[in-house]
């Protein structure tokens, strides 16, 4: 299954970052467990309480956060694409298995690609949005500043592993 996507600057929103770290610790960061629970979650505000990710199609991504009132908010989707070292995709419009998603959030595709730069990696990170209201709420929600916050964890993280 290919996810490849026309990015539409009025639905979706792009970061990206330099990480001074070979691929496969990018790869490996995005995709274990005991990494994701490292970086996911911009520290200040909460934890990652839960993490399962199955990295092939139709597989588990679940990231479930506590948030600073201990409130814990579960994030479940599905894998729908896993290129080793190159592209990982998901969406929360889905749960494991293909089943159409029950959410109270604001669904997103993410599309994550990392490319070999000199010793280290560029990264993209894609968030796809159903829609103009949807990216709206999601930059007012304070979700854009988060991603901001926990790319640069993933940074920081990435480069601890070398």
């Amino acid at each position: 299954m290919s996810t490849a996507a026309t990015i539409d600057p009025k639905l979706d929103i792009v970061f990206e970052r330099f990480i001074d770290a070979p691929v496969r610790l990018v790869w490996e960061a995005l995709t274990k467990p005991e990494h994701i629970k490292e970086w996911y979650m911009p520290r200040e505000w909460g934890r990652v309480s839960h993490t399962e990710l199955d990295a092939r199609p139709g597989g588990i991504f679940r990231i479930d956060i506590a948030v600073g009132d201990g409130r814990e908010v579960p994030n479940l989707g599905c894998v729908l694409e896993a290129v080793p070292m190159e592209r990982l995709v998901w969406t929360s419009m889905l749960f494991p298995g293909y089943r159409p998603a029950v959410f109270d959030d604001i669904p997103i595709t993410a599309i994550m690609t990392m490319k070999a730069e000199g010793a280290g990696t560029r990264y993209v990170f894609t968030a796809l949005h159903r829609d103009e209201a949807d990216v709206e709420k999601n930059r007012e929600s304070g979700w854009q500043q988060g991603t901001e916050i926990a790319l640069d964890q993933l940074v920081a993280h990435v480069q601890s592993m070398k």
